[in-house]
């Protein structure tokens, strides 16, 4: 008997330990608490994004949404949180870097606390067309600083674009560098714009995008910096007389995704994901575009005194704006300034 009891006991024991290690075992959540490949459970991935629904970035996410779910036949769920309501532009950065959510599409900027080189889209008179903003972050040097972020955890995975810069005023037309003398501007934070503006001979003031139309309305700030679209729905025709088409800055998004969370993907779902992801961009780069050419006409209908910088006066500007160059040319890189500046 005591040997039957010692059995069954061992036999009891043993089962106790299996069913343990069953549940040491389970399917494990691949970092926000989704699904397992390998589950019942789609893998859930959350898009957090700051702009509206029906902005291009908003419909972009929408439609990467879209197309992920539908090339995954269902594998993979795509949940978007736009308009900040998970994360605001300060938080979202250490969110995905955490894995709280799997996706973010911050606007370049916002990198450069990781990078200082991602600076190169405030550079003025850089770039020499749209053409080539494309081809520099679907090219070598874009690929290398999105290749950059990956020790902080972070993969680059596409740009988004928003569009090219222009000023605006409410004082006079701005054609050449001394017609900025005395003016003072409204900026986003950056180094690079407080020495755009100081070598004009202008002031700068970094106030938030939603508080611009007050500043402006109250000449707080005389003008500032933006794409068509932004200048158009954000209504700036109203207390802004003079808009000079200069582009001579970008605006644009980097869609990013938590690095642990991408590669602990099975192949043919990152595969998928990542065709889903490019036909989405497709879809941004040319909506955001028509957009901002659809506002131009609308400022233009709106009565704003428009002129167009000649390539006699983008010289004249890049003349002036040469010692933004000499003070960043290094915290950039010489590389990426020179590999822009030669893309046509």
């Amino acid at each position: 008997m005591r040997a039957i009891g010692k059995r069954l006991w061992m036999a009891t024991l043993a089962a106790v330990l299996a069913l343990a290690a069953a549940g040491c075992g389970s399917p494990a959540s691949n970092g926000a608490g989704q699904g397992d490949a390998n589950s019942g459970e789609p893998i859930v991935i959350k898009f957090s994004h700051v702009t509206t629904p029906d902005s291009p970035k908003g419909q972009a996410a929408e439609k990467f949404k879209e197309l992920a779910e539908q090339k995954t036949n269902g594998r993979v769920k795509v949940e978007v949180f736009p308009s900040g309501q998970l994360y605001g532009d300060k938080e979202e950065l250490e969110a995905l870097q955490a894995g709280n959510v799997q996706m973010i599409a911050p606007s370049v900027t916002k990198l450069v606390g990781l990078n200082p080189a991602f600076q190169i889209v405030d550079m003025p008179f850089l770039f020499n067309s749209r053409e080539a903003v494309l081809k520099f972050w679907d090219g070598e040097l874009g690929q290398k600083l999105m290749k950059s972020l990956e020790p902080h955890g972070i993969l680059g995975l596409a740009m988004w674009e928003n569009g090219f810069k222009q000023f605006t005023n409410s004082k006079r037309p701005l054609k050449r560098p001394e017609d900025f003398k005395g003016l003072k501007f409204r900026t986003q934070a950056g180094k690079v714009l407080e020495a755009q503006f100081k070598a004009l001979g202008a002031g700068a003031a970094t106030i938030p995008f939603n508080e611009t139309y007050v500043a402006l309305q109250q000449g707080t700030v005389d003008g500032q910096e933006n794409t068509f679209n932004n200048i158009d729905t954000q209504r700036y025709a109203e207390v802004q007389k003079y808009l000079t088409v200069s582009n001579h800055g970008r605006l644009d998004y980097v869609v990013l995704v938590n690095k642990s969370f991408w590669e602990g993907l099975p192949e043919d779902i990152r595969k998928a994901l990542e065709e889903a992801l490019k036909e989405a961009t497709e879809f941004e780069r040319q909506l955001a575009y028509e957009l901002d050419q659809k506002s131009f006409e609308n400022l233009k209908k709106a009565g704003m005194e428009v002129y167009e910088l000649t390539e006699e006066d983008k010289e004249a500007f890049r003349k002036a704006l040469e010692p933004v160059y000499a003070e960043f040319a290094d915290v950039i890189g010489k590389e990426f300034i020179d590999g822009a500046r030669a893309l046509k």
